[in-house]
C-alpha cells in the first residue's frame, strides 16, 4: 500500500512523529506489572497498559509546560486529558485492527530505514550509533525487538493514514476568498476627537449622578470573593540570617568548586570533521580562496550548522586542536588540525576572556549559601516533630510561640501575589481548604515550610457608595467625555457623509495608505482594523470608533483587491494546504470512528485506575 502525495505524505510523517512522542517522549515511565496488560480494546486489538501511562505522562509534562504548574491526574481528569488520551490511543488501536485484517504490514528494510532515520538514535557524525540506540531502548524499559516491533505497526499505520488522505485537496476557490478577504487594501483617513476638543469643561458630577454610575455599574465596585486565613510559616530566609558560619567550611566550598571562580578562556567553536586531511585541506582552499563558505562546506556534508556547534569550549575540552583553536587572534575558520574524531575545520565565533574571581569576592554569595542549605536542613529536621505538635491539638499560635515558626494572617483573593501569596503551594492550600479542617505541615519551593487554617469566606460584596466615591466620580468623568466625544463625532461623520472633506473639519487628519486586515496601528484605539474593514463598509463610507482617550472618525477612501505578489500566492497555498490536512484528519477520525462502531469498545476501568493511583 504506497502513500499519496500532498497532505497524504504528511500524514505518514504525523504517524512516525506519533510514534516518538509516545516512544522516546516516555523516557523513565513506569512500567505496570501483573497479569492486566491493557486499558481497554477496540475489538481483538488491545490498548497496552505502559502505552496508556506513557501517553497520559507526555500530556500531562506538555500541560505543565504551557501552564507553568504542575498538573496532577485529577485535574487532568477534570479536564478531560485523561478519557482525550484514551480516545487516541483506541483510535490507533482500531486503525491496527484494520491493518490486520486486511494484511498490511511492512518489511524489516522499512523498519530499518525508519530507524536509522531517527535522531534519537544517531550520533555526533549524524549516523546510527548502535550504543546510543540501546540506552534509549533500554531506558523506555523495551527490548530493541519490542520497539521494532512497535515501529513496524507505527509505520504500517501511518501508511493506512497516508492512503486515507490521499487526494484530500481543497478547490482554489477556497483559496482565493480567504487571500481576497486577507490581502484586500483600503485607503482611510482618520481626524482624530480628544477631551480637549470639547466646546466646554466637563463640570463635576451632581450626586444624583454619582448614585447613578454607583448603580449603573456595581460589578466595579463589588469586593471580590476573599478568604480571612490564618497561617504558621517558616522559610530558609528567616533562619539564615541567625545561622553560625564556619570560615573553614566556607573556603573549603570555595576551594572544592575552584573551577567555577577560576575560569579560563573560552571560544564559541563550530567543528566540521573530514575523513581524511586531503578533504579538510581541499575544503579550507576553498573557503580561504572565496569558492565557498564556511557554509557552504557544512551544507556539502548534508549537515547543518547546529549539528557541528561545540558551544563555548575551553582548551581542555578539544584536545590536541586546543593549541590552533586557540592561538587564532581573529574570528573565523583555522585549521585543517586533528582533533579527535579525525582532521577537521575549527571556525570560531567568539572569545570569552578568562575570569577570577578571589574568596573574598565570593565570599558574601557562599556564605549566604551556606546559610539557606543549613536553614533548609534545619527545616527538614523540624517537620516530624512539628506534625507531633499539630496532632497533638496544638493551634496555630501555640506553633508560633513554641517553635521558630511565625505567624501571620491574609485575607486572601485571587489578585493576592505578595508573601506566602507568592507560593503557588499555598495558593492551592486556601483554594481546596474549607472552614473547620485541621492544619498540617505543608512545604513550600523554597525548602520552606507552613500551616493554615480558614477562618471564613467571605462572599464578594458591593462596597458602600462612600468608600468609593472618589473611584464612581472619576470613572462617571471618563464615561460623561466619552459620551459627549461620542455626540461630537457622530455630528462629524454626518457632514462628512455630506461631502465635508476631512481636511476641512478643523481636527488633526492621518491617512492610511493600502491596510489590510492583517495590519496593526498601534495610535488607533482598539477595535479599528475591525471597524474600517466591516462588511459593508464601501468606498467612501464613514465609520467612528470610540478609544479610552478619544474617538476617531475614519473614512474609507478607496477599496482595492490584493496585490498580486508571491507572498499572497503563499498564503493562498498555505491556507488551502492546512484545509487540506484537516479535512485529511477528519478523514482518518471519520474510518477509525467506523471501525471502532464495527468492531466494538471495551475499556478496563479498573486498569486505568491503577495506572492513575502510580502518578502524582
Amino acid at each position: 500500500m504506497a502513500s499519496g502525495k500532498g497532505s497524504g505524505g504528511k500524514m505518514v510523517a504525523l504517524g512516525i512523529v506519533g510514534l516518538l512522542v509516545l516512544g522516546l517522549g516516555g523516557f523513565g515511565a513506569t512500567n505496570f506489572g501483573g497479569t492486566v496488560r491493557s486499558v481497554g480494546a477496540v475489538g481483538d486489538q488491545e490498548v497496552d497498559i505502559n502505552l496508556y501511562a506513557r501517553a497520559l505522562q507526555n500530556e500531562l509534562s506538555a500541560l505543565e509546560q504551557q501552564t507553568g504548574q504542575q498538573i496532577t491526574v485529577a485535574q487532568a481528569q477534570q479536564l478531560g486529558v485523561t478519557n482525550q488520551v484514551l480516545d487516541g490511543l483506541l483510535t490507533r488501536a482500531a486503525l491496527d485492527g484494520e491493518l490486520a485484517r486486511l494484511g498490511v504490514s511492512v518489511g524489516d528494510e522499512e523498519v530499518r530505514r525508519t530507524l536509522m532515520s531517527i535522531p534519537s538514535f544517531q550520533g555526533l557524525d549524524g549516523k546510527f550509533d548502535p550504543d546510543t540506540y540501546k540506552f534509549a531502548i533500554e531506558r523506555l524499559g523495551q527490548t530493541p525487538s519490542e520497539f521494532e516491533e512497535s515501529l513496524r505497526t507505527d509505520t504500517a499505520r501511518a501508511l493506512l493514514q497516508g492512503a486515507l488522505a490521499t487526494g484530500v485537496v481543497m478547490p482554489d476557490a477556497y483559496a482565493k476568498v480567504i487571500v481576497d478577504w486577507l490581502g484586500e487594501r483600503r485607503t482611510v483617513s482618520v481626524a482624530s476627537l480628544t477631551a480637549a476638543d470639547l466646546d466646554t469643561e466637563i463640570a463635576a458630577p451632581t450626586e444624583d449622578q454619582i448614585k447613578s454610575q454607583y448603580e449603573a455599574t456595581p460589578a466595579a465596585y463589588t469586593a471580590p470573593e476573599s478568604r480571612d486565613v490564618t497561617y504558621a510559616w517558616l522559610t530558609p530566609a528567616m533562619l539564615a540570617e541567625t545561622a553560625e558560619l564556619d570560615e573553614a567550611s566556607l573556603r573549603q566550598i570555595y576551594d572544592d568548586n575552584i573551577s567555577a571562580y577560576m575560569q579560563p578562556e573560552r571560544r564559541l567553536v563550530e567543528r566540521l570533521v573530514y575523513g581524511t586531511e586531503d578533504e579538510a585541506q581541499a575544503a579550507a582552499d576553498r573557503i580561504a580562496a572565496g569558492e565557498s563558505t564556511f557554509e557552504d562546506e557544512v551544507t556539502a556534508r548534508g549537515l547543518e550548522l547546529t549539528d557541528i556547534d561545540l558551544g563555548d569550549v575551553s582548551a581542555s575540552d578539544i584536545g590536541a586542536a586546543a593549541e590552533v583553536v586557540f592561538a587564532a587572534d581573529d574570528l573565523g575558520v583555522v585549521g585543517p588540525v586533528m582533533s579527535d574524531l579525525g582532521p577537521a575545520l575549527f571556525r570560531v565565533n567568539g572569545v570569552l576572556d578568562a575570569t577570577e574571581t578571589t574568596f573574598e569576592e565570593a565570599r558574601d554569595d557562599l556564605a549566604k549559601e551556606m546559610a539557606t542549605d543549613a536553614a533548609r536542613r534545619e527545616i527538614g529536621d523540624l517537620v516530624e516533630s512539628l506534625d507531633d505538635l499539630l496532632a497533638s491539638g496544638a493551634t496555630l499560635e501555640e506553633l508560633a510561640d513554641e517553635t521558630a515558626m511565625e505567624l501571620g494572617q491574609i485575607d486572601w483573593t485571587t489578585a493576592s501575589e505578595d508573601g506566602i501569596a507568592s507560593f503557588s503551594a499555598f495558593v492551592t492550600a486556601v483554594q481546596e481548604a474549607q472552614v473547620g479542617d485541621f492544619p498540617e505541615i505543608i512545604e513550600l519551593s523554597d525548602g520552606g515550610i507552613f500551616a493554615m487554617r480558614l477562618n471564613a469566606i467571605n462572599p464578594a460584596a458591593l462596597r458602600p457608595l462612600d468608600e468609593v466615591r472618589d473611584q464612581v466620580i472619576a470613572d462617571w468623568t471618563t464615561a460623561e467625555t466619552a459620551r459627549l466625544l461620542k455626540a461630537r463625532a457622530d455630528k462629524i461623520q454626518t457632514e462628512v457623509a455630506s461631502g465635508t472633506a476631512m481636511d476641512a473639519l478643523g481636527l488633526p487628519v492621518e491617512t492610511f495608505t493600502d491596510i489590510t486586515r492583517r495590519d496593526f496601528i498601534a495610535t488607533m484605539p482598539q477595535g479599528f482594523i475591525d471597524a474600517v474593514f466591516a462588511p459593508g463598509l464601501a468606498q467612501g463610507a464613514t465609520a467612528v470608533i470610540t478609544g479610552t482617550d478619544r474617538v476617531v472618525i475614519a473614512k474609507i477612501d478607496t477599496v482595492q483587491p490584493p496585490e498580486a505578489n508571491t507572498e499572497m500566492d503563499e498564503i493562498a497555498a498555505n491556507y488551502a494546504e492546512q484545509a487540506a490536512q484537516g479535512a485529511a484528519q477528519d478523514v482518518i477520525a471519520a474510518f477509525a470512528s467506523a471501525m471502532r462502531l464495527r468492531d466494538g469498545v471495551t475499556v478496563n476501568q479498573t486498569a486505568i485506575n491503577a495506572v492513575h493511583a502510580q502518578m502524582p
